[in-house]
């Protein structure tokens, strides 16, 4: 039945489905679904970061016009799985989730303390601000690098080792650094939003999540419900990279508050709570010590990260995981450690963990390049690992020579001076930096429902997420390709927790996962086409064999006769039935492969000499991300990347004053992120090799892959411009100076 392709739809840069929703405005984000006799809440926070609440005095604010009611631990309905570990522990991060409006302990600024409801938002702002509050403060740990020692290790990232540990001492030559990164805070356009709706014990909520069907079994699990009476809607998302990846504060606060005062209740963040509120990218502190002989063999990598988390749970991220297979090394140890703090707890954030690892470990590379008067770009291809270090497995794909080789060719490489401070473009200083990137690609169980109607639409179900890359529109080429049916015909639904299970939009697993369950879906429908053809009273049809079919624009033709032919609708009016639907999960199979997306970036910057400003104003990233689905979004991917890249490596970082725990630069105005002003030019190479192992697809995922490494590239372009290295993220003028 596969012998004949249908026309190619993956690949081409097909526009947006939902393009025009979006810039309509008919689009609804999770605070602008229409809710009759809605209420808006507002949230009043914590002004210390640890404590007790002694006293809040609410009767001010109580008599603010439209003021309805006002929700603080002292009146909020209990929420059923706080009473208990079990239920109140989130299976993807270890300990305990915190418990909004259950008593008066503080564990974190920014905590919410009161919740203020009424008919209109200003008059809830009013309100919240009359909001009065007395404290009985403790002193906060919020410093990482002063509090190292009581560092824990994770139950899901225990140590690793493979070899001698410490072997790179062993060398003759050796590089023994700290790096370090900032917090970094999500900061998307659509702050975080919650309305919910309380029907009886029926509970209904339009969120800002990434998994509709995670957000729903959080939910059932805190407020033990059965299934049906929980659903959960978020079919658009304003920008998310795994900050929407979990139930938050404020969709509790909304819940409880709706169910204070039994009428739908909206709570949106204002900006300056999306700090320490919905999770951040974790502060590092890494120490990496590389050993190689004279001719750049590598010996011995020793990767020691530290991390961040809150005191009631233990977040891990992946930081060390970029060291164990990057490159071929038989002697490798990595640690991991979080500290525990006085913080809200952090989240996943994109590539999270493996961008601020592979800064320290791209960063460590370029200065054992110098060391040893080697190209960077050379040491690394001399250390290319041809199967997998870690898992001793052969790769299913891996075109990271091809990423140098074509990234270091349309860059223009090898006019590259290799001495510090010997390019000049003017008055400014040049500087070329390279770094590699390497993010496990992977897929998990997924389900998707099709329904091929007689009048010649499909339409397709999910329970997965469209945070901005695409979904929707990858989804819809998927199906056109496997069902061979032109995309204006298809229409693919996301977003609802009432869809077929499907995973979080993260961990680059969507486009893989989703993606080959909305093909084999449609496989399914093609045999249920290809089964009633041959039931047709029609010995034209009943003569075919599977291999003689074609299935393309909608029809089902002979493939060396076109006058043999039947539309899909015809074939269905003729069998008397209005539609075929199918609903099926499609299962990653046993990987007998290691399973990875890799890049090769080269950047240049500009370095004033006298005032230490750095301008990126040259970008290549070549990516091997598998089969493109979609070149046009693909393109977007990496951009988006990119820019976040250049943000993370010269302008991003949340400043903590210590003294209060407490975010001083919670705003766009202090909190740096570049504009169009700081983007230079953007090429990008899609090498376009399919992987033959982990999808019926052949794509391998691209969300993380294009920040992974890209800032210790940036950082060793500086270097190379000025002969400084700068180990601490955010490279800024003062450091250079």
């Amino acid at each position: 039945m596969e012998a004949q392709l249908s026309p190619t739809y993956l690949g081409l840069p097909h526009r947006r489905v939902d393009a025009r929703l979006k810039v309509t405005g008919a689009a609804r984000y999770a605070a602008e679904h229409i809710v009759p006799d809605c209420l808006h809440g507002v949230l009043v926070t914590s002004a210390i970061a640890k404590g007790r609440i002694q006293e809040i005095d609410t009767r001010q604010a109580a008599r603010v016009p439209g003021v309805r009611a006002i929700m603080t631990h002292q009146n909020a309905p209990t929420v059923p799985g706080y009473l208990s570990k079990e239920h109140n522990h989130n299976p993807r991060v270890e300990g305990q989730e915190v418990r909004v409006f259950y008593n008066d302990q503080i564990q974190f600024s920014n905590q919410p303390v009161a919740l203020v409801m009424a008919d209109t938002l200003e008059q809830a702002q009013c309100a919240a601000a009359l909001v009065r509050v007395t404290y009985a403060t403790e002193p906060a740990e919020t410093d990482l690098t002063e509090h190292l020692p009581h560092g824990i290790t994770p139950e899901q990232e225990p140590d690793y080792i493979r070899g001698q540990r410490h072997a790179y001492r062993t060398a003759p030559v050796q590089v023994e650094q700290t790096y370090q990164t900032p917090i970094q805070v999500h900061n998307p356009m659509e702050t975080h939003a919650a309305i919910a709706v309380w029907r009886g014990d029926e509970l209904t909520v339009y969120n800002k999540t990434q998994g509709a069907k995670l957000a729903q079994k959080d939910l059932m699990r805190m407020f033990q419900l059965p299934i049906e009476k929980v659903h959960v809607h978020s079919p658009f998302v304003g920008g998310a990279f795994g900050g929407s990846s979990r139930i938050w504060p404020h969709e509790v606060a909304a819940i409880l508050g709706a169910l204070l005062i039994d009428r739908p209740v909206k709570v949106m963040l204002a900006r300056n709570q999306e700090f320490n509120m919905v999770g951040y990218r974790p502060e590092s502190v890494q120490k990496v010590g590389l050993g190689a002989l004279p001719d750049g063999t590598l010996v011995g990598i020793t990767h020691e990260g530290h991390g961040m988390t809150s005191r009631y749970e233990t977040f891990a991220e992946r930081m060390v995981h970029p060291t164990k297979a990057a490159y071929r090394c038989p002697n490798l140890d990595a640690t991991y450690r979080v500290v525990p703090l006085d913080m809200s707890t952090p989240c996943w954030t994109r590539g999270p963990g493996e961008t601020s690892g592979s800064f320290a470990l791209e960063s460590a590379m370029d200065e054992l390049a110098y060391k040893l008067g080697m190209d960077p770009l050379a040491l690394r291809l001399h250390n290319f690992a041809e199967t997998d270090p870690e898992k001793d497995k052969p790769w299913s794909s891996n075109g990271l020579r091809a990423c140098y080789q074509q990234g270091a060719e349309r860059f223009g490489w090898e006019q590259r001076n290799p001495e510090p401070r010997s390019m000049r473009q003017g008055e400014w200083l040049v500087g070329w930096g390279m770094s590699m990137g390497i993010y496990h690609a992977s897929r998990a169980a997924a389900s998707a429902h099709a329904r091929l109607s007689a009048d010649g639409s499909l339409l397709i179900q999910s329970g997965t997420a469209d945070v901005g890359p695409g979904t929707a529109t990858i989804m819809t080429q998927i199906a056109a390709e496997a069902l061979g049916l032109a995309p204006e015909h298809i229409r693919f639904e996301l977003g609802d927790a009432a869809f077929p299970n499907a995973p979080g939009q993260f961990g680059s697993l969507t486009a893989v996962s989703v993606g080959s369950a909305v093909h084999e879906v449609c496989t399914a429908l093609k045999l249920q086409l290809q089964g009633l053809l041959m039931q047709l009273p029609d010995p034209t049809f009943q003569q075919l064999t599977p291999a003689e079919l074609v299935f393309a624009e909608g029809c089902i033709r002979h493939v060396h006769d076109p006058t043999v032919c039947i539309s899909y609708p015809e074939l269905l009016q003729r069998s008397h039935l209005p539609a075929i639907e199918a609903t099926l999960e499609s299962k990653p199979k046993q990987p007998t492969h290691s399973g990875k997306s890799f890049a090769a970036h080269f950047v240049e910057v500009h370095v004033h000499p006298h005032t230490g400003e750095v301008r990126v104003v040259r970008v290549v990233s070549a990516l091997d991300t598998g089969r493109v689905l979609n070149h046009r979004t693909a393109l977007s991917q990496a951009y988006g990347a990119v820019v976040w890249g250049i943000g993370l490596a010269l302008l991003e970082e949340a400043v903590l004053d210590h003294r209060i725990g407490r975010f001083v630069n919670h705003n766009l105005a202090e909190y740096h992120v570049p504009t169009n002003a700081d983007i230079p030019d953007i090429d990008v190479i899609l090498l376009n090799q399919p992987d033959p192992y982990l999808t019926p697809i052949g794509a391998k995922g691209m969300g993380e892959i294009g920040l992974v490494g890209f800032t210790a590239a940036i950082a060793n372009a500086v270097f190379h411009a000025t002969g400084t290295r700068v180990r601490e993220l955010p490279i800024t003028a003062d450091k250079l100076l």
